[in-house]
């Protein structure tokens, strides 16, 4: 199969055609990159700086992933995120808006404040499969593991997402609306980070929507020397470039601004793409 089109719910883009910019907002103190708002009314004003600076869509998450993060409870997580998203949603009606989470009662919460999307990072459980079939919202699906895999990573990434979204679609979910994300980051060593960046054009190939997240990773920290995760902006950027090149849909950033850049420029070379100023 091959998804021409990618939907966030009610909100359709021709795959293909334009990269999409996901803008993060993290809504915890301990985000990795030092980005977080907790008060609702400093969220929205960062929800309305990513809107602003172009991004397709927005990326709420209540609990910091990174390494060492202590879970909390779906109640706070509630506390955190539903407030924010409500906001969201009565500010920017046609925004397409995601919720980071792998807690079914945090996702049910979200879609039912105007959420289009889940975005797991523990892959398609049955009930996240069934909430987004209640609902009719998108499901981003995200490679993890508890500890890095010992094998060759770009095949065991490409089976495991490729059985979650295939079981996704069997029970229902269109494939238009159904993300894979390779998890750089996630349950993986440094070098295979790299493979995997070498590799997104075999994840494009399996033909569902694509999802990159590398914002300010530590393995980019590593690679470029940038201790402090605020500058590896540039180092962002490159991985940006490579993935529209390999054919990747949407980017997840915090740096919405610069990523328009680098998508405007990848995206006239590899995709066709012209900015309605243009004049040939």
């Amino acid at each position: 199969m091959n998804a021409t089109s990618l939907r966030f719910r009610n909100h359709g883009f021709e795959r293909g055609k334009r990269t999409l910019v996901m803008g993060i907002l993290n809504v915890t103190p301990d985000s990795f990159s030092g980005d977080g708002r907790v008060a609702l009314r400093e969220a929205l004003e960062r929800a309305q700086v990513q809107r602003d600076a172009g991004a397709d869509t927005l990326d709420i998450g209540g609990e910091s992933t990174r390494p060492g993060h202590l879970p909390i409870s779906v109640d706070e997580e509630n506390e955190r995120v539903i407030p924010v998203v409500r906001a969201v949603r009565a500010r920017f009606p046609d925004w397409p808006i995601s919720i980071d989470t792998y807690k079914p009662e945090v996702a049910r919460a979200a879609l039912d404040a105007g959420a289009d999307c889940v975005n797991s990072i523990w892959g398609a459980s049955d009930d996240t499969i069934d909430l987004a079939l209640e609902f009719g919202a998108s499901l981003a699906i995200m490679h993890n593991r508890e500890r890095p895999f010992e094998g060759e990573i770009v095949d065991e990434v490409l089976r495991a997402l490729l059985a979650d979204a295939v079981r996704a679609q069997r029970r229902g979910i269109p494939a238009d609306r159904i993300f894979l994300d390779p998890g750089i980051g996630f349950g993986k060593t440094p070098d295979q980070n790299v493979a995997l960046l070498a590799h997104l054009d075999r994840l494009v190939a399996l033909g569902f929507p694509t999802l990159l997240g590398t914002s300010r990773k530590s393995t980019l920290g590593m690679l470029s020397g940038r201790e402090r995760s605020e500058e590896r902006v540039f180092a962002t950027a490159a991985t940006t470039a490579l993935a529209i090149a390999a054919g990747i849909d949407i980017v997840r950033v915090h740096d919405v601004a610069a990523t328009r850049d680098v998508v405007a420029v990848s995206d006239a070379v590899v995709r066709g793409w012209r900015p309605t100023t243009w004049i040939a």
